[in-house]
């Protein structure tokens, strides 16, 4: 109902209806978006979190002391392999896929002159599959985890071929490093599953491990594009980079095995159990590893980089005299220190270059982890010969690097 109200103007009664006026400038209000923040209270919680949070010494690892010591401090004073620059493995317990598949790079180079950068995602992808189908048939009695050997990558190559790193980078849009956790935790949270309820359809669990791996990594290429030809994975590797996975071996040196004879390497990222490690004697690993990178030839190396000798920030890995003495560095205190776990396969790295030092050598070492980014040179590492003579396990090459050595082996 309109309210007419009387009014004097000039002495003249008016009468003028206000719900008309209020209808011609009636407002209509509008909402919005904000990012709600209460600066007061985010105020009051950091405080009583301040307060009640007990405040600790920030803790110390005992190591090494390198002021003084004649130490490599440039990458010119190796003579180095061709190789990519260095990757980081980011979040991920892939180290055996970057060094692997960077040995392999550097091969493509010293045989066929090519630079070519491979996936190591595409690899990776695979090897879950296959960890998985190995869980299935071993009815869960085989050991899951984000880790394996330098030869799996070989043996992935064998059964699914290689592709260019641009054609699967196992990154998601906006994604910068490769952070595998959750996504491991859903493989493996799942296959437990199946192995509590005794559900072992293989190609309906391996379907499944796709669909996590495809969510979180992205669908595998069946085919790729490199100058300008199409290549399915498998003609990839054969006609392009021209690698033969056979042509690569494993070596380990243990005393506790019979040398001289292939063993298996006993180690949990050794998951599929792989026999064809040659056992040999301690000098003619070391003597062997010395010879091969002098000749040209690169490997990958593993085994124990969690020592007081391990100075990430001169790049450096010595065995400290506190530690063993050079001269006691024998099979007995590297057998030793393997029985009672002090030394075990924590890594997997690519040696590709050498230098001599007071008579000694230093080893160039290409690391995917996280610690390789701490020092002068990120990405790299400098290896004293001792270090790798007592606590790297095993180390996979081209077998013609080795020829003498193989001729020795009994089987």
């Amino acid at each position: 109902m309109k309210i007419l109200k009387p009014i004097l103007i000039g002495g003249v009664a008016l009468s003028i209806s206000f719900g008309s006026v209020l209808a011609q400038n009636k407002q209509q209000d509008k909402g919005q978006f904000i990012e709600y923040k209460n600066s007061y209270w985010q105020e009051i919680e950091k405080s009583i979190k301040e307060f009640e949070s007990k405040k600790e010494e920030p803790k110390k690892t005992f190591k090494i002391d390198t002021k003084g010591l004649k130490l490599p401090t440039k990458l010119e004073q190796f003579k180095q392999e061709w190789h990519n620059t260095p990757i980081s493995q980011g979040s991920t317990g892939t180290c055996w896929c970057f060094s692997g598949t960077s040995m392999l790079e550097s091969e493509i180079y010293r045989m066929n002159k090519q630079k070519i950068k491979i996936s190591e995602m595409y690899t990776v992808y695979w090897q879950y599959v296959e960890k998985a189908r190995r869980f299935v048939r071993e009815r869960g009695n085989s050991h899951l985890g984000e880790g394996a050997q330098a030869n799996a990558v070989t043996e992935m190559w064998k059964l699914y071929g290689c592709v260019p790193a641009d054609a699967y980078t196992g990154l998601k849009p906006g994604q910068t490093h490769h952070a595998h956790d959750k996504m491991f935790n859903e493989i493996k949270n799942y296959l437990d599953f199946c192995k509590k309820n005794s559900i072992w359809n293989e190609d309906q669990i391996l379907e499944n491990i796709k669909s996590i791996l495809n969510s979180y990594m992205g669908v595998p290429p069946t085919k790729v594009v490199y100058n300008g030809n199409q290549y399915t994975p498998m003609e990839f590797m054969k006609q392009v980079t021209k690698i033969n996975p056979d042509d690569y071996v494993d070596f380990m040196s243990i005393m506790e095995k019979e040398y001289w004879k292939k063993q298996v390497h006993d180690v949990p990222d050794n998951w599929w159990k792989c026999n064809t490690y040659n056992n040999i004697p301690l000098d003619d690993f070391i003597n062997g590893i010395k010879k091969a990178i002098k000749n040209g030839y690169t490997m990958v190396i593993g085994g124990d980089v969690s020592e007081a000798g391990m100075y990430p920030y001169d790049d450096v890995a010595i065995v400290p005299s506190f530690d063993i003495p050079s001269e006691y560095i024998d099979e007995n205190a590297r057998q030793f220190r393997y029985s009672n776990h002090t030394t075990e396969d924590d890594h997997g790295i690519h040696l590709l270059g050498y230098t001599e030092i007071d008579g000694k050598t230093w080893f160039l070492i290409k690391d995917s982890g996280s610690s390789a980014r701490n020092g002068k040179h990120s990405g790299y590492f400098f290896y004293h010969e001792d270090y790798v003579k007592l606590k790297m396990l095993a180390f996979t090459l081209h077998k013609s690097a080795v020829e003498d050595i193989l001729k020795k082996m009994k089987d």
